[in-house]
């Protein structure tokens, strides 16, 4: 069984009803005894940093996350799930993360030619094997839709790049800990069999 962090501020029934349709089993969860009973977690998101940080910390799932992850369980952050495995986001403020991956979240550089929020169809280039890529095109376009980017501190946990403006982390990969800054689940037959190969780990 696949569990889904529901704190308010997420794609629940998108990401629900694309591991439903891979013929997986996909529950909602909320309470802190239910993220440490899953055998595998996904940490969806969308909105503001620190409003999602803070019911995080409202619901007492922060810890729980964390063992999940320590646990090396398989493990898959979306969007503000990936943003907020780090140290510090730097949006409307200075706000700390769970502090999984040692690093900042910032945002896109101001610009004329480049329109923020980045929104639409990119293109994925992987840094070397992964798992989660496993039988997807080596040019694989997924769909985004953000205003900040992740900046690791180790090179090694960067698993694709993405070019918009600047060339920005678009996944990490770190033992059964995955993360990604675009949507699998709008991301069509691509974003499948990403969801795919996690739910086989």
């Amino acid at each position: 069984m696949i569990a889904i962090v529901d704190y308010g501020m997420g794609n629940l029934r998108s990401v629900q009803k694309a591991i439903e349709k891979l013929g997986q089993t996909a529950e909602i969860v909320t309470r802190p005894e239910q993220v440490r009973a899953a055998s595998r977690l996904i940490l969806p998101g969308v909105g503001a940093f620190r409003d999602a940080i803070h019911e995080l910390q409202r619901l007492e799932l922060v810890e729980p996350i964390r063992e999940h992850i320590r646990a090396d369980k398989p493990f898959l952050g979306i969007c503000l799930g990936l943003q907020m495995l780090f140290d510090v986001s730097h949006e409307d403020g200075e706000w700390a993360g769970l502090g999984v991956i040692p690093g900042d979240v910032v945002r896109f550089p101001q610009s004329d030619e480049l329109k923020v929020p980045h929104m639409g169809w990119n293109t994925l280039e992987p840094t070397g094997p992964n798992r989660l890529l496993e039988g997807l095109p080596t040019d694989a376009s997924v769909y985004f839709v953000h205003s900040y980017y992740v900046v690791p501190r180790d090179p090694s946990v960067i698993a694709t790049r993405t070019t918009y403006g600047v060339s920005f982390t678009s996944m990490v990969a770190r033992g059964n800990m995955f993360a990604t800054q675009f949507h699998p689940e709008k991301s069509q037959k691509v974003g499948l069999k990403l969801l795919s190969n996690f739910a086989s780990l």
